[in-house]
């Protein structure tokens, strides 16, 4: 049989080798502790650099979109009355026409006649891009938000009181805008 001392010596045999396993597995552990923070600090300035190079490519696209944005505005701005000129030539063409036609005719009721059409032809033009002349102002009460009072003068009657008298200068809505004041005469 084995002493006591065979036996505390096998016994502790396995103790130490376990101590010394202990020992090499916590500096192994020591030693990828030391790595993952290395590897997590570099995968972490990887994942910023990539973050910031989004970053920067996102902000150049919203820059270059802002510039493209702002051109177009100025380009619209520029050409924004380009189909109502175009649609005025014509108008132009037969006032140089009448004009011409006007040098060599005696007769002036044919002269006023071609005025008239090409007026009516004006007039059709700017009413179908929206523009209106108010009509029908006389009698009715005076309206601040589309008139303008140039002057006053006694009122003929009682009820043209704080009424338009005369239209002096006709007044436009562009839709529901008031594109220009009519300038008229009150009663007081």
């Amino acid at each position: 049989m084995k002493n006591k001392e065979q036996m505390d010596q096998e016994t502790n045999q396995p103790l130490e080798d376990q101590l010394v396993d202990e020992k090499l597995q916590q500096e192994s552990d020591l030693s990828t502790d030391q790595i993952q923070p290395e590897s997590l600090e570099s995968k972490l300035e990887a994942e910023v650099a990539d973050l910031k190079d989004k970053y920067l490519r996102l902000y150049s696209d919203f820059e270059n979109f802002r510039k493209r944005t702002a051109k177009e505005r100025i380009d619209l701005i520029k050409t924004a009355s380009e189909d109502v000129l175009k649609e005025l030539i014509p108008v132009v063409d037969d006032f140089e026409r009448a004009f011409r036609a006007s040098e060599s005719e005696t007769d002036v009721s044919k002269v006023r006649e071609g005025n008239q059409l090409i007026f009516h032809k004006f007039l059709k033009v700017l009413e179908s891009k929206g523009l209106k002349p108010m009509e029908d102002l006389i009698g009715k009460p005076f309206d601040a938000d589309t008139q303008e009072a140039i002057t006053q003068i006694p009122a003929p009657s009682d009820d043209m009181k704080g009424a338009v008298i005369d239209v002096v200068e006709k007044g436009y809505t562009l839709g529901e805008k008031v594109v220009r004041f009519a300038k008229v005469v009150t009663g007081a």
